[in-house]
């Protein structure tokens, strides 16, 4: 795994469907431009083409440092999943779990999870129509009311949008068009988790640690 215990930073979530190039080309060019945490989605593949995937990605983010998290309870041969908000409850045993919410109500929801993503911050190119949009001032109001680390998801393409979600208290931003779709991945990459870490050095806002005292330990 990565040193950090929750994905922070820019995270990359897959969607081959968007990519301009073969999604292994994608995550390495992504790891080039700073990248060091990558969720696998591709859901309409077969578990075993997921599970060599997920393999061909674990190789790649082993390299730098890097963690691999699968999208759905299943790990493919891992220890970190991510998990929609819908279920399952309560959160299978792994060594990472994150969760997808939307609002103080699945917010709440959360038991033993390391973390959850906040969606959609902005207007969104790969959902249109989703939302209605958080925008910065709402996902504020939920990160105050969160306890685990957020990332920010949805519409975040741009080295300002990043510095508002940090600026609001996001640990991370989840990032799928901007990478998927860019003729150069690496140079957005690096674009955007500069400008993660210039918001947290200002001291515009940090990650949130998971509280210790609720939480169980596996």
């Amino acid at each position: 795994m990565s040193g950090d215990a929750v994905p922070s930073g820019v995270v990359l979530l897959t969607e081959r469907w968007q990519a301009r190039r073969p999604l292994t080309g994608v995550v390495e060019a992504a790891v080039a431009g700073g990248v060091r945490w990558v969720v696998l989605r591709e859901k309409d593949l077969s578990r075993a083409e997921r599970a060599a995937l997920a393999a061909e990605l674990r190789a790649i983010l082993g390299e730098a440092g890097g963690t691999l998290v699968v999208a759905g309870p299943d790990p493919l041969g891992g220890d970190a999943v991510h998990l929609p908000a819908a279920g399952p409850y309560p959160p299978p045993a792994a060594g990472l779990v994150g969760r997808s919410c939307h609002d103080a109500t699945e917010l709440a929801r959360l038991t033993t999870e390391d973390y959850a993503t906040l969606s959609p911050v902005f207007p969104t190119r790969t959902k249109p129509g989703y939302g209605p949009p958080l925008h910065p001032a709402g996902l504020r109001e939920l990160i105050a009311i969160s306890t685990v680390p957020i990332l920010a998801l949805g519409g975040i393409e741009t080295a300002d949008q990043v510095r508002e979600c940090v600026a609001a208290g996001a640990a991370g931003v989840a990032v799928l068009g901007a990478l998927m779709r860019a003729d150069d991945p690496t140079e957005i990459a690096a674009t955007l988790t500069a400008a993660h870490e210039f918001a947290g050095r200002a001291g515009h806002g940090a990650a949130r640690p998971a509280p210790t005292a609720t939480k169980e330990v596996r």
